[in-house]
C-alpha cells in the first residue's frame, strides 16, 4: 500500500505541487483580506472644527 502511494506521488508530483502552491496562495489572500478588514473596523476620523474660508 505504501509503495502504491509512493508511485502515485511520483507520477503526479507536478500536479500535487501545483495544488499545494495554489492552496497556499489562496490562504495568503484570505489572511491578507482578513487583516485588512480588521483595520477597517476602527472608528472613522471625525473633524469637529469647521473653519470658513
Amino acid at each position: 500500500m505504501l509503495s502504491e502511494i509512493r508511485e502515485f506521488v511520483k507520477g503526479h508530483f507536478n500536479d500535487i505541487m501545483l495544488f499545494i502552491i495554489v492552496m497556499l496562495l489562496i490562504l495568503l489572500a484570505f489572511a491578507s483580506g482578513y487583516i485588512t478588514a480588521k483595520y477597517q473596523l476602527k472608528a472613522p476620523i471625525q473633524i469637529t472644527n469647521q473653519s470658513k474660508i
